[in-house]
Parts: C-alpha cells; structure tokens; sequence
C-alpha cells in the first residue's frame, strides 16, 4: 500500500492565509504529532474582524462507509474500539490509504477486505464530515446491493476477532432509536440508505 497524505480536497491542502469561509482564515500551522493515520497541528486563524484565534485540529485522510444490503437485510460488523474500549455495531467502512484509489474503489475493497463481500451495484448515497469541530476527516457513503462472498483479509486484531451479523434493515433502524447503534456513520448510512431504497 502507498500512503497517501490527505484526501482531495482535505482542509489540510489549503494554504496558509486561504479564506476558509465566512471570512475566516488559516494563518499559520505547526505540526505537533504525524502518526500513521492522522496529523495533529496546532493551526492559527484570522477571524473576520481580524482578531487572531488558535485551534488543535486533526487531519485525516478521508475514509469510506458501506451500507451493504442483502434482500432485507443489512450486513454489520461488530468490533472493538480502543478509544472507546467497547465493540461497536458498524457498517464497514476503511481509511482511503491508498494513492490514486477513489472513493468507490476504496469502499469495494474495505467491503471485501471486512466483510468478505463483493457488490454488483455500488451507489454513492452522500459525504459528511464525521467530527468536523476538531478533525478534518470527509467520510463518503456508500450503498451496496447484489452482494456475493469473496475472501476475506483482516487488517488488525480488530478485524481479526471482529463479527459479522446481518440484521433486518427496519430492525437495524429500531436498533438505532434504542440506542443499541451508537456508530455515527452507521446511523448516517442505515437511515440514507433506508430512505434511498424507499422502505
């Protein structure tokens, strides 16, 4: 694999003294930690009235989620997350580590390399940045249908010990409003894709 520094587009790409938005600008920015999947900077900003105001921000490469759905059902990964040091509930999803792979080519190989699947159909149901009052990271999500089992290849413990479950896609929505999935890009994605699919 071929790290990439930041996906197209990424804040981080924007020179110092861009406007930013509203009138906002980055004016300075000193790398504090680069680790293997985020950069933590210490960035200075210009607020429109000129005043000058200092920020940790996270940058992040970008990364993908898949709502996989098979017939009536959407298939789910159980895992472990060590910030939380709790198993989530999530749809699959990967960091874009890849150079010169889109979005679509990324959530293909995640959907195989996690949970075993290939798709015949891959639809783009929309971006969001995941927690943009400190990090950077663009999410794209995806849809997708005709599924069909492929080899998996889990990167890390956690996608050694990880599950696979497959819930109804209702049931997985009602598993939401009980607070059972707490995953914010499986929330986006269960509810996006349900809307999509019209159910």
């Amino acid at each position: 694999m071929t790290p990439v520094s930041a996906s197209p587009g990424a804040a981080e790409d924007r020179p110092a003294g861009a406007d930013t938005g509203g009138g906002f600008r980055k004016v300075a920015e000193r790398e504090i930690h680069a680790g293997r999947v985020v950069r933590l900077t210490e960035s200075e900003f210009s607020t429109p009235n000129g005043e000058r105001m200092t920020r940790d921000v996270v940058h992040h490469r970008g990364a993908v989620a898949v709502v996989a759905v098979d017939g009536d059902d959407v298939v789910l990964l159980r895992q472990y997350r060590t910030p939380v040091e709790d198993e989530l509930l999530e749809i699959p999803a990967g960091t874009r580590d890849v150079g010169g792979e889109d979005p679509a080519g990324t959530a293909r190989r995640e959907l195989a390399e996690e949970a075993g699947l290939a798709c015949e159909s891959l639809e783009e149901l929309g971006t969001f940045y995941n927690s943009p009052g400190f990090c950077d990271e663009l999410s794209h999500l995806f849809l997708a249908t005709g599924l069909s089992p492929v080899p998996r290849e889990p990167d890390g413990a956690e996608e050694e010990w990880m599950t696979i479950e497959r819930v109804g896609l209702n049931e997985a929505v009602a598993m939401i409003e009980r607070g059972e999935i707490r995953d914010a890009k499986t929330i986006i994605g269960l509810l996006l894709a349900r809307r999509r699919l019209g159910w």
